[in-house]
């Protein structure tokens, strides 16, 4: 049997601790964001473009590439990418696509491996860790092509000071939302003083997928007004009226208030929420990385990185995973029935309390304002914008390409009646 203050560090690690006094800025209640908001193919797309090929996303920790050839293979919305540690130690970000004909280079039922060269198995076109084509069977039979500008297509990467390792998909040289816009100091948290990053290895990952949207997961994992009624074991030996977050900026900082007793026992945890759809949470034992990934406005999966001590025993480790285990499936058994209800037409939205909902209240906000700005930025531009997609050489071929992709968005134009167009 389990002591009371065990269980307790078990539920501060997955966020449901007790925690300091609201600082509470309105007491009225707030409508939530309208359901079409989540099953809106519309609103997907625009996602994808405001946000998820645009912002800043905490991926996976450096532990997880340790050698020359360490790969990983992820998915954002729909973005299929590769982080690989290249010969020099560097972190490299690539799409997952071919630049030949856009075939993946790393096919379907592997997400990680180590390689010594990238090889398509479509034409046979092969790559350097650092993404620099190295064959391209036929070609050196050809005029004007140029190695040097057919790798890999690039995106950003940043690892931070614990070894978070982040990623952004603008196709610009610099992109355009620094990464300290939204994050800066985030990887430097007082609390973090409490961990040695360094004595944590990967053990493993799981992950749950459901009929969902993302933004649903968010909204429940960021608020803990629904634990007393939906986590059955948690109310008898957790303080869940003083429950906190503090927002700012793209973060939503979980504070479970462990008590100093508990601290000096090593009973201590450090949740946060990364803006767009990340979550980490820290202990002594193990740490895990939460992603909720979306596949489409109402498919979403629930995937889990596992990040154990090496100095902590296998009980202390297996106490904590088991229960996040748990309360992570009842939270999927509530997005999956509410969402249903989202589905089906009757319901619009509710009110939300400001203080217990504080978390998913910020972060609805957040949502709003990152994709009507883009939308606006869009208006004005009379066309979508994506960030991440290809950016085109300004060559004769380049500018070729370019007009082939204008005849067939005015074919896209011309097909709808003048009241329907976007622009």
């Amino acid at each position: 049997m389990f002591r009371k203050d065990s269980v307790q560090w078990a539920l501060n690690y997955v966020g449901l601790g007790g925690s300091a006094e609201e600082e509470q800025q309105s007491n009225s209640a707030v409508r939530a964001l309208p359901s079409n908001w989540y099953t809106s193919e519309e609103m997907y797309s625009l996602e994808r473009r405001a946000i998820f090929s645009r912002k800043w996303q905490l991926i996976t920790h450096k532990v997880r590439l340790g050698q020359p050839g360490d790969w990983l293979k992820f998915d954002i919305a729909g973005f299929q990418f590769i982080l690989v540690k290249d010969r020099q130690g560097n972190i490299n970000g690539f799409h997952n696509i071919c630049r030949h004909r856009a075939f993946p280079v790393i096919q379907p039922g592997s997400d990680s491996g180590c390689a010594k060269i990238f090889s398509c198995k479509y034409h046979g076109w092969s790559y350097g860790l650092n993404g620099r084509l190295a064959k391209a069977p036929g070609y050196q039979d050809t005029q004007d092509f140029d190695k040097s500008k057919n790798g890999l297509l690039p995106i950003h990467v940043r690892v931070d000071h614990v070894g978070f390792v982040w990623v952004n998909l603008d196709a610009k040289e610099v992109p355009e939302v620094p990464w300290e816009a939204d994050f800066d100091g985030i990887d430097k948290q007082e609390r973090y003083k409490d961990f040695n990053f360094d004595d944590y290895i990967f053990d493993h990952t799981w992950q749950m997928d459901g009929d969902y949207n993302w933004k649903i997961l968010a909204d429940n994992y960021n608020e803990c007004y629904h634990c007393a009624t939906t986590h059955p074991d948690i109310p008898a030996v957790a303080n869940l009226d003083s429950y906190d977050v503090t927002t700012k900026f793209c973060q939503i900082i979980h504070d479970p208030a462990t008590t100093e007793e508990q601290r000096k026992k090593g009973l201590i945890i450090a949740s946060t929420y990364y803006f767009p759809n990340v979550s980490t949470n820290i202990t002594p034992h193990f740490f895990m990385i939460q992603r909720f990934v979306p596949h489409g406005p109402t498919r979403s999966t629930m995937s889990y990185q596992v990040f154990r001590n090496k100095n902590s025993s296998e009980e202390d480790f297996q106490l904590v995973n088991n229960i996040y285990k748990r309360v992570m499936s009842e939270d999927k058994y509530l997005c999956d029935q509410a969402q249903k209800n989202l589905n089906a037409g009757v319901f619009i939205n509710g009110e939300m309390h400001p203080k217990m909902e504080k978390g998913p209240l910020y972060f609805q906000k957040t949502i709003r304002e990152t994709v009507t700005e883009h939308h606006a930025r869009e208006q004005k531009a009379k066309g979508e914008i994506w960030p991440a997609k290809q950016r085109l050489p300004e060559t004769k071929s380049g500018l070729g390409s370019q007009k082939d992709i204008d005849f067939c968005n005015g074919l896209k134009c011309e097909n709808q009646p003048r009241e329907e167009l976007a622009w």
